[in-house]
């Protein structure tokens, strides 16, 4: 009888929260991206706080790591953890430099696969993503939210991610949480705070 009822609150609830996103219709659509992509183009800096989140079934609480990231038109990306350890990610000239407590490496980022990843985390830092060849999109909404939803195309891809999904705030064309699906159904999300943008960035910021 108990297992009976929560089957039924548990559907009540999915049927509750799938009523609550709605699908964007065509001229929502092209009023979103013509938003998202006027404020976008004129991004030539970003520099934010985030929070990341690590969701994996078999853990009972989401890994939280925070940090700091900053960006520099036209690909230099710098992805600082702060908390609750030290390790940076810094995207430069076709190299990835990383540096874990003070043990420093460097890894060829020529690669397609290197180079469509870096593609992937400046696309959805800035929300400029809706013209790649390598993803079907769909939009929704949601109270708060305008949803942009990625699915690979290419096999490469889809046996590193299986959707990723950009969140924008309704009175805001720049994105505030990314989430990126594993093909195993573990996600990561990520939720920016502070953001500061076309700030005056040095390029040592993107020297570890």
């Amino acid at each position: 009888m108990k297992t009976k009822f929560l089957i039924v609150i548990f559907s009540f609830l999915s049927i509750v929260l799938f009523a609550q996103e709605q699908k964007m219709s065509p001229a929502e659509i092209t009023n979103f991206k013509n938003d998202v992509e006027k404020e976008t183009k004129n991004i030539k800096s970003l520099k934010t706080d985030f929070i990341q989140y690590k969701h994996m079934d078999f853990l009972s609480k989401d890994i939280e790591t925070s940090g700091k990231m900053a960006f520099k038109a036209p690909g230099m990306l710098n992805w600082q953890y702060t908390k609750p350890y030290q390790y940076s990610i810094i995207f430069k000239n076709n190299k990835i430099y990383i540096n874990d407590q003070g043990n420093k490496s460097t890894v060829d980022a020529k690669s397609k696969m290197f180079e469509k990843i870096n593609k992937l985390i400046v696309g959805s830092v800035s929300g400029n993503m809706f013209d790649d060849k390598e993803f079907t999109i769909s939009y929704f909404k949601i109270k708060d939210f305008y949803i942009a939803r990625l699915n690979p195309k290419t096999a490469t891809v889809k046996k590193y991610i299986k959707q990723v999904e950009l969140f924008f705030p309704v009175n805001d064309a720049t994105v505030a949480q990314v989430k990126l699906i594993e093909p195993s159904g573990d996600y990561t999300r990520i939720v920016f705070k502070n953001k500061v943008i076309n700030a005056k960035l040095d390029d040592s910021v993107f020297t570890n």
